[in-house]
């Protein structure tokens, strides 16, 4: 599975400033998803979060990583057209900074489903470095 920024938007309704995944670059439909999104210094939220250290925020990562985990979901044939919504979150662990220039790489595993709910785990990297790791679940609307 590949979908470049268009094919994206066909799956999610998520619009700039919002839709933070750029590429899903591998998966399996309903199984697994591997995304990327490039961080640009361009980007807005660098206006006003820490002007003077520009980190992307943790909320942002966990919301990049609940957005490729809902292409895998929602690039099932029975689930076009749908909405994810982000259910909750556990054991998030943020471990390194992201920075301007950086790419993130990220991995989302659906584990479990039941009815309408569904389960991930995920991990986010830059380079060979993991920067984020959770647990996420979602409701199909």
């Amino acid at each position: 599975m590949k979908y470049n920024l268009e094919e994206i938007k066909e799956i999610l309704p998520h619009r700039d400033p919002f839709l933070l995944v750029d590429e899903i670059i591998d998966g399996e439909e309903g199984k697994w998803t591997k995304g990327i999104k490039k961080i640009n210094i361009d980007d807005p939220v660098f206006q006003g979060h820490f002007p003077n250290h520009k980190v992307y925020p943790g909320v942002l990562i966990i919301e990049t990583i609940a957005q490729v985990g809902a292409v895998c979901i929602l690039s099932e044939e029975d689930n076009r057209g749908k909405i994810a919504f982000f259910a909750g979150i556990k054991n998030a662990k943020f471990k390194k900074e992201v920075l301007p220039g950086d790419t993130l790489n990220i991995k989302c595993e659906l584990i479990d489903r039941r009815l309408n709910l569904g389960f991930a785990k995920a991990e986010a990297y830059v380079g060979t470095d993991l920067v984020c790791k959770c647990e996420i679940s979602f409701s199909i609307s």
